[in-house]
């Protein structure tokens, strides 16, 4: 399969959390194919509509948003640099995830210290650059009009996204944004489903290189555990 951009994700290890990610969405992004969604009472839409806008790149935390390769990378160079980046690094724990509204979207975050997290992304979103070919116009255009602030301006034109280094929030999207009536009762619907899904305690304990195919789709290439 060709793919036309790539990103590094966190995908969970939890069997438990990763299943009911990829049920909730509708795609697994692990075994590249979509799943039936449950039908849990209390939503105030459907939730294929509810979740369609995060559908198509799987449930993950992103710690290096997606991108086009430069002229002379492979994708083949990127997966052996992230590996020998994953060897070079311990897990880092998470004293949980809890659900939390951000913006106008739901998704899990981490409770208690992020500065850890918030190191490793910075540090893949450097070390990986030179892989990256500099986004469109068009690109361009898509992400100021999100009303960028100065600080997210100068990073999308340094990294090719505004939301790296110090805008960075680690999150794993489980909505797409929605409409502000419906946020308690998706929030409300989601903490209940999640009870006894969620671990204590997570460790980050991989990066993930995917790849999106043709239709928008993102699939996992290969995870590198973190192994120092």
């Amino acid at each position: 399969m060709t793919y036309r951009r790539f990103a590094v994700y966190y995908t969970p290890s939890d069997a438990g959390l990763a299943g009911f990610g990829a049920k909730w969405l509708g795609w697994d992004i692990a075994a590249g194919r979509s799943v039936p969604q449950p039908s849990p009472a209390g939503l105030p839409a459907p939730l294929a509509g509810i979740t369609a806008g995060a559908r198509p790149y799987g449930f993950h935390a992103t710690l290096k948003p997606p991108f086009r390769l430069a002229p002379g990378q492979t994708a083949e160079m990127l997966d052996a640099t992230l590996a020998r980046l994953a060897e070079q690094m311990p897990p880092h724990p998470v004293e949980g995830l809890r659900p939390a509204r951000l913006g106008g979207f739901l998704a899990l975050v981490p409770q208690g210290e992020t500065a850890p997290l918030n190191g490793l992304a910075a540090m893949i979103v450097e070390t990986l650059d030179s892989f990256r070919a500099p986004p469109d116009e068009a690109e361009l255009a898509r992400r100021r009009a999100s009303r960028l602030s100065p600080a997210q301006e100068t990073l999308l034109a340094r990294w090719g996204y505004p939301y790296v280094m110090g805008e960075f929030r680690f999150h794993m999207t489980l909505t797409g944004h929605l409409p502000g009536a419906h946020l308690p009762a998706v929030e409300a619907v989601l903490t209940r489903e999640l009870a006894g899904v969620l671990p204590a305690r997570v460790a980050i304990d991989g990066l993930s290189l995917v790849g999106e195919d043709a239709g928008g789709r993102f699939h996992l290439l290969r995870r590198h555990p973190l192994t120092l």
